[in-house]
């Protein structure tokens, strides 16, 4: 019974989740349709996201025994992310294009902090294939 349960809640979290995204799309896309309530849509789409978010912290709460391995790899996600932005400067986007886009320094480090974080997690993964297919010539 638990076991049915559970899968339950887990079709429940993703349809929360993949609503949350389309809306989420939908409004990103055609902001020009939702001009006459831009509040109310807004309000709606945070509504979306912070339930997606609860059924994503609940489903790892129903199943923190066997989430342990997907707790460190998102501690090490932040921790990558982190290293990202203490090698990320305020420099790192054209200031043209900072002026063109209304954005500040702090824009241009977070911008920059992404981009690291892609090259960081793109290299890890990299040598991760590589160590897998020594070890896997070696084995044999």
């Amino acid at each position: 019974m638990q076991e049915k349960t559970r899968k339950l809640i887990t079709w429940i979290c993703m349809g929360i989740a993949v609503v949350a995204s389309v809306f989420a799309v939908l409004f990103a896309m055609d902001q020009e349709k939702f001009a006459g309530m831009y509040n109310m849509a807004y309000g709606i789409l945070l509504f979306f996201v912070a339930l997606a978010i609860v059924a994503i912290v609940l489903f790892l709460l129903l199943n923190i025994r066997t989430s342990k391995g997907l707790f460190i790899g998102l501690g090490a996600l932040v921790v990558v992310g982190l290293v990202a932005f203490l090698l990320s400067s305020g420099s790192d986007v054209n200031p043209a294009l900072l002026a063109k886009n209304g954005l500040t320094e702090g824009a241009s480090k977070i911008i920059g902090a992404g981009c690291f974080t892609v090259y960081i997690l793109c290299a890890l993964a990299a040598i991760a294939i590589v160590y897998v297919e020594v070890a896997r010539f070696f084995k044999k």
